[in-house]
């Protein structure tokens, strides 16, 4: 039985309606080849008169097509009520929904918010009066493409389509998104090649050498000229409540950056501070100004001498020279004075609320709207005389706060009368004993800020909301008011960077310490060997924009080893000695073999090894059976040695007897004219007691990484990797390892000092108070046996550790260094080599 035709939709009575209203013919019938598309298009039509009178007038072909759009997102949904079908019917006849996406927009929001309609909400959500400049435009497109690691002509499309999640942009024209890509595409990376005919591949070019310091350097640059960063404000330019404020600021600064990096001394910094000691410095540096590091020290519950001395290290580390030390506990006295200013301005008062009462105000756990404090109308004098009695130790711990009078009606909690001082009874590690009372953060920062004639405030974007109150708190009193700017926090997947965690990490036992090589803290990144400068250069390519960077630990490994390729000195290596027995050599046969450090940079030198009968090469490169696609060492196999004159085959080997393990190899030197080149070439050393030589490393310490999940879970100690520690013991190493590492802490000792006299000399001098512990710069603190770094060849990149023991390193300069009694040689992975470098199987 055959099936019964299916009726054309161009009969369709919905069709000549459409036509009515402005739509061709072609899209007429096209929209009525489904029947309750059709359906409902018709009762549209007709319910709301667009074929008629003065609706008719108003319609066109793009109107009527989004009629159409709004019929078929109708029938997906039944759950819309009329005035909401009305109110979006109207919105495109009078021409203010014009795409597709706004108007499935509107129908998600009238779906969602019944009658009456808020009509400026509306507008906003469905993108009605949207309107961005082509600067503009570009400007949010180029920090994408920065943010996003976007490397060529290649992610076109990829940024094409990503553009449109960014909320500023979710309206923008997609045609002129399109051209504007294009155009950043080509100011960032040239013209666009054009694809070359199939045919025969053209030979590989040669690797392109590392770029020069000049190159990194102007790479980094370049993120203060572009995009977020680009577009700052110039100093004097953010807007005051007072002319003469501006006009202040300008004398006190001449014009210049004013900057500052505030961390609080409660924990060690980590990787994401890079990023902030980054931009605030470097922004600062490049414009020529100035910029404080500056300790918020306003919560001695949780302060530590420890943390800040390491701070300071950290920032000097890093290659930042702070042009003043400071401390938020420096302006105590005029922080209280201006909160007493605050109150006669009856702009504060004392509240003797609990912590649940005024959690309650504010609505935290209800979701209510805040409530005003009782105490919040109490006399002007009254709370004057309340707030003296706080400062005289009247009042116990939460007992008495001093709030801040800002606006409960204002939609952002950060205006919900923040807390400006509260007691605490613990001694300051500055101020010991001599306040009760200590300011906020919400209080302190921005009048700091202002104090200091701070030009640029950089921080993070969960301050977005703290804008507010940081600007209504400086206006309150009528001071210098900096403008504050927030930039996307960096984050870096596998890890963990909350302080809490890390200190259970460390209390717990899980990690030896907070410099613990296998964490992402600065102290341990250092330890483990990372060169400050690949930190720089990673935290500079990825661009400053207000995302969030969250980044796999990939990339900034690769980043690490691209940064070493051009740097570390190059050292044979094996990790797992096997020993080899050249039977054809005399027992004092030796050779002595110059080499270079690095096959590329020829500044790096030349070191002098010996070759001798008996030499270690690593366990991993032999093998009782061989096969076809084996290329080093097995019975009856020739293989090179790294530049060494000849190679080698094995004739026989010696197992142990008791386990049945290879330990010994015995071998034969292929010094023929006869004897073809060899497949693949392996790494030794060489046995030499005249010259020191192997090199016996004493422990390998090798990190892998410290959680099982790439996302550490909530539950983050139950994610620990227990096997991510790996000892290795008796790896040897060339005996050009002394006079490199002398070298190494000899240059690094020399640039530390002059550079730590340049830094003090160009320093602002601070104001020392009495048994004043500021951390001061030192030498000292930017040199540490991690500044002994090289490639293990074929292996991975490695640094001594802090627990070695180099006794040689001091000797008289001319002293040939060698392994002195009570040495102990500690070596740390940084990073291993490139995956395509890995041996043969």
């Amino acid at each position: 039985m055959s099936k019964p035709a299916k009726a054309d939709p161009a009969l369709d009575p919905v069709v000549p309606l459409l036509k009515d209203i402005g739509l061709g013919q072609p899209k007429a019938v096209e929209a009525a080849k489904s029947p309750k598309i059709a359906a409902e298009i018709r009762d549209i039509i007709e319910r709301y008169g667009l074929n008629a009178g003065a609706e008719r007038a108003r319609m066109d072909e793009k109107k009527a097509g989004l009629v159409v759009a709004l019929a078929g997102q109708l029938v997906k949904s039944d759950a819309i009520a009329e005035e909401g079908r009305a109110y979006v019917v109207r919105k495109i006849v009078g021409g203010e929904l014009k795409t597709v996406d706004q108007v499935a927009a509107a129908v998600k929001y009238v779906e969602s918010h019944p009658a009456p309609i808020d009509d400026a909400d509306f507008d906003a959500q469905c993108g009605i009066g949207f309107s961005i400049t082509p600067a503009e435009l570009y400007e949010q497109i180029a920090q994408y493409t920065t943010s996003a690691g976007i490397a060529g002509w290649a992610s076109l499309g990829q940024v094409i389509s990503g553009v449109k999640s960014i909320p500023a942009l979710r309206w923008a024209n997609t045609l002129e998104v399109k051209n504007t890509v294009e155009k950043v595409f080509g100011d960032k990376f040239g013209a666009k090649e054009v694809a070359k005919p199939k045919g025969k591949e053209p030979k590989k070019a040669p690797a392109k050498a590392q770029p020069s310091a000049e190159a990194e350097s102007a790479s980094q640059n370049s993120v203060f000229e572009e995009g977020f960063l680009g577009s700052l404000h110039k100093p004097g330019e953010n807007p005051q409540i007072r002319p003469e404020l501006r006009e202040q600021h300008l004398a006190a600064t001449g014009g210049k950056v004013f900057t500052r990096f505030p961390p609080e001394p409660n924990g060690y910094l980590h990787i994401g501070h890079s990023k902030a000691i980054f931009v605030s410095f470097g922004y600062a540096a490049h414009h020529g100004g100035r910029c404080y590091l500056r300790y918020d020290d306003t919560n001695p519950e949780k302060e530590e001498a420890q943390y800040f001395e390491s701070i300071l290290d950290m920032v000097r580390w890093l290659g930042f020279e702070p042009w003043k030390i400071t401390y938020s506990s420096d302006y105590f006295q005029r922080l209280y004075e201006l909160a007493v200013e605050l109150v006669k301005r009856d702009k504060a008062y004392v509240c003797h609320c609990s912590q649940e009462e005024i959690k309650a105000a504010r609505g935290e756990k209800s979701g209510a709207l805040p409530k005003a404090c009782v105490h919040r109308t109490r006399p002007i004098s009254e709370s004057l005389v309340e707030f003296e009695k706080m400062k005289n130790g009247f009042y116990r711990p939460k007992e008495a706060n001093l709030r801040m009078k800002q606006d409960l009606e204002d939609g952002n909690p950060q205006m919900w009368d923040l807390t400006a001082y509260r007691v605490l009874e613990t001694p300051h590690h500055r101020t010991h004993d001599k306040w009760k009372i200590y300011p906020t953060y919400d209080y302190t920062h921005c009048l700091v800020d202002s104090f200091e004639n701070i030009s640029h405030s950089l921080c993070t974007t969960e301050f977005v909301a703290s804008r507010q109150s940081y600007e209504w708190l400086c206006d309150a009193l009528e001071v210098y008011k900096p403008r504050q700017s927030e930039f996307g926090r960096l984050n870096l997947e596998g890890t963990i960077m909350s302080k809490r965690k890390l200190l259970a990490l460390v209390q717990k036992g899980y990690v030896s310490g907070w410099d613990d090589p296998r964490l992402y803290t600065l102290i341990a990144l250092r330890r483990r060997g990372v060169p400050p400068g690949a930190i720089i250069s990673f935290v500079s390519t990825l661009g400053v924009s207000t995302a969030t960077s969250s980044i796999e630990l990939a990339r900034f490994e690769q980043t690490v080893r691209h940064y070493l390729e051009g740097t570390a000195p190059r050292l044979l290596m094996v990790l797992r000695p096997l020993k080899v027995t050249i039977e054809n050599l005399p027992e004092d046969y030796v050779l002595m073999v110059e080499k270079p450090l690095h096959p590329k940079v020829a500044a790096l030198g030349t070191t002098t090894i010996p070759f001798t009968r008996t030499i270690y090469i690593d366990a991993d490169d032999f093998r009782l059976e061989d096969s076809k696609d084996y290329f080093r060492l097995a019975p009856g196999k020739t293989v090179g040695l790294f530049q060494a004159p000849h190679p080698i085959t094995c004739t026989s080997y010696k197992t142990d007897p008791a386990s049945g393990q290879v330990v010994e190899l015995i071998c034969r030197l292929e010094d023929g004219a006869e004897v073809k080149k060899p497949k693949a070439y392996i790494q030794w050393v060489a046995e030499h007691t005249a010259s020191g030589s192997p090199v016996l490393i004493d422990e390998t310490r090798v990190f892998h990484q410290l959680f099982k999940s790439d996302q550490p879970s909530v539950d983050f100690l139950a994610d620990v990797d227990p096997n991510s520690l790996e000892i290795v013991k008796g790896a040897m190493i060339e005996t050009g390892f002394w006079s490199l590492a002398k070298r190494a802490l000899t240059e690094a000792r020399c640039e530390g000092k002059e550079r730590t006299e340049k830094a003090l000399k160009a320093s602002a001098p601070a104001e020392a108070a009495p048994g004043d512990d500021t951390p001061r710069a030192t030498s000292e603190q930017l040199v540490g046996n991690e500044c002994i770094r090289f490639q293990g060849l074929r292996v991975a990149y490695f640094a001594v550790d802090q627990d070695a023991r180099l006794a040689c390193i001091d000797e008289a300069e001319g002293v040939e260094p060698v392994r002195k009694q009570g040495d102990y040689l500690v070596l740390n992975r940084i990073v291993t080599l490139k995956e395509d470098s890995g041996k043969a199987a």
